[in-house]
């Protein structure tokens, strides 16, 4: 008599989905990774590397693979990896060599839709020399 195995996927009301202690996206990687290192093997296996080199290569990286997803998921948990990625690409710093953007900005009083961002009074050649048009 065999016993058969049962997996639950729990999905609550806003919650993610969580399968054995994935969650989210990781579930998707894990799928993902594991399609690759099945055409993986078939490449090597066609290409006529040996079985017993095949064999222990594929089982080693599907470990890794499993090792690294699972700690992805519990170090950065749902949503986190995504944001940890988006964090790495914000600049450290923005550097300018002019300040001459701001000045004609705040000279000109204008965005580049030619719309004026404030009323302060006149705006143009004679506002920027004390002069006032009349």
């Amino acid at each position: 008599m065999k016993k058969e195995t049962t997996y639950t996927i729990n999905k609550g009301i806003n919650r993610p989905i969580e399968f054995r202690g994935l969650k989210a996206q990781y579930i998707y990687i894990l799928a993902v990774g594991l399609a690759v290192l099945l055409v993986g093997f078939t490449v090597m296996y066609i290409a006529g590397v040996p079985l017993y080199v095949c064999l222990p290569m594929v089982l080693a990286f599907g470990g890794g693979l499993f090792s690294g997803v699972y700690r992805l998921s519990h170090r950065f948990g749902e949503h986190g990896l995504m944001k940890a990625l988006a964090h790495r690409r914000l600049p450290t710093a923005i550097l300018g060599s002019s300040r001459a953007i701001f000045f004609d900005r705040l000279i000109d009083g204008k965005t580049k839709e030619g719309k004026d961002d404030h009323n302060h009074g006149p705006v143009g050649p004679a506002a920027r020399s004390g002069t006032a048009a009349e």
